[in-house]
Formats: C-alpha cells, sequence, structure tokens
C-alpha cells in the first residue's frame, strides 16, 4: 500500500482520527473486502469502511480515477500549493538545503512511464511520472560517507519510509513533479511525491516533506505492522506475480 497506497484525502478540516495500528495479515484480508465492495457496489463498500474504522487507521476505501485506489491513514491533509512547497533534505549531507517547486525545477529532469503495483493485488500500467531522479538530488547536497540509508517523511505527519543508499541510487527512483502528463494533484500525493518504481506502492510516499541521510535504515509505516522493509514487486510480501 502507499500512504496506504493512494490515501484518500477527502475528508474535511484538520482533525485525526486514532486508531488501532493492525498488523499485515488483518490489513490484506480487509482490503480485499474492499475490493468486493468495489466490484459489487456501494452498500457493501459502506460496510467495509465501517468494519474498518474500528480496528485500523484505514480509512475509507474508494476506487479512484484511471484505477487507481485511495486509502487512508489520516483523517485528513492540508494542500499544500506549488508555491508554498518546501522540502528539507539533510542528515548526513554536505549541505542540508531546502528546496521549492522551482529549485526542483532547475536540477536535472527524468521522465519515466513504468506501472503502479500495489501490495494488495491492483495494478495501474504505465503511468507517465518526472521529477528529479533520487540519485541527482542526493548529489546536489552531497552525501556524507557515513550514509547508508534515505528516509522520507510526509507532510500529512505521519507516513515515513526509508530506502538504503543503494536503492536511492536507482535511476528509477524519482522525487517526482509530474505524473499522468500534469502536475501531482494533492489526493495523489502532490505537489511532489516519491516513486519508487521497482517496489510496491507502500515505499512510493505522498506528500513528501522530508529527506534524512541516516546510518541505518528506519522502519516506515508498513514495515512496523509486518510489511518487508525491501518491497520488490513479486519478489516481497509472500507474493511471487511480478508483472508480465
Amino acid at each position: 500500500m502507499e500512504n496506504v497506497d493512494e490515501q484518500d484525502t477527502q475528508q474535511k478540516g484538520p482533525r485525526r482520527t486514532e486508531g488501532t495500528p493492525v498488523g499485515r495479515r488483518v490489513v490484506l484480508g480487509m482490503l480485499g473486502l474492499g475490493a468486493a465492495g468495489v466490484a459489487v457496489g456501494a452498500s457493501l463498500q459502506q460496510g467495509v469502511n465501517k468494519a474498518l474504522a474500528p480496528v485500523t487507521q484505514i480509512g475509507d476505501v474508494l476506487p479512484g480515477a484511471g484505477g487507481f485506489r485511495f486509502y487512508s491513514v489520516v483523517s485528513s491533509v492540508r494542500p499544500r500549493t506549488p508555491a508554498q512547497y518546501k522540502m528539507t533534505v539533510g542528515g548526513l549531507v554536505r549541505g542540508a538545503r531546502t528546496f521549492s517547486m522551482a529549485d526542483l525545477a532547475a536540477l536535472p529532469q527524468t521522465h519515466l512511464t513504468r506501472d503502479f503495483q500495489c501490495v494488495t493485488g491492483w495494478r495501474v500500467p504505465e503511468v507517465m511520472w518526472a521529477g528529479v531522479a533520487l540519485p541527482d538530488l542526493l548529489d546536489a547536497v552531497g552525501v556524507s560517507p557515513r550514509a547508508r540509508a534515505v528516509r522520507f517523511t510526509s507532510f500529512d505527519g505521519v507516513y515515513t519510509e526509508s530506502l538504503t543508499m543503494d536503492q536511492a541510487r536507482r535511476r528509477d527512483v524519482l522525487v517526482a513533479t509530474q505524473m499522468l502528463g500534469a502536475p501531482v494533484t494533492h489526493d495523489h500525493g502532490g505537489p511532489v511525491r516519491l516513486f519508487v518504481a521497482p517496489m510496491y506502492g507502500y515505499k512510493s510516499l505522498k506528500w513528501l516533506g522530508g529527506i534524512e541521510l541516516t546510518e541505518k535504515v528506519v522502519s516506515g509505516y508498513w514495515e512496523r505492522r509486518g510489511y518487508d522493509v525491501d518491497a520488490w514487486v513479486g519478489r516481497s510480501n509472500g507474493r511471487d506475480d511480478a508483472p508480465t
């Protein structure tokens, strides 16, 4: 899943509803019911949403445009306009720096077309992405020899993720500013989000607010609830379903 998969941001206001986090088996089972609700109809879907609410921090399970589905681990995320957006890159770097949208646009731009694969089974094929390849961003701040991992934080205030340095140096890991041929929308995690092409969607953190270089991998939101730290599509989380 991705913040989870695609977090629903339709709820109003800054209030956050806290549930009891649960493990991967329960989440996958309940999301399977969520997929059934999408197929069968709104009445069943409402029942699934009510069932989810008392036991987990996942909120609504809804179909989204273009084949994406939207879940949530917080009740709302306050939007940031491109003019308001700032992202700090710090930790074990030679020079911590805060990037605006203009700063990101001034760096080399990378374009990718890749599938988006959720660990719960759904996939959106051939999604167009554009932004700054993470290696180029890391080069812009200078990485300390002590750094072995990269930690990402969402400005939703809750969600986090990490990659090893080798994973972060892949050219198919993007600090994405465009998606589907347009700026990344708020509902899709904009104005800036992470896209980790070879891994399941829960690694592709939405509403990217900060990057920290660290000495070791720090488990992210779903890893602390039972998901694999390395989320390779088709080779993790008990799955053997790499897209063909």
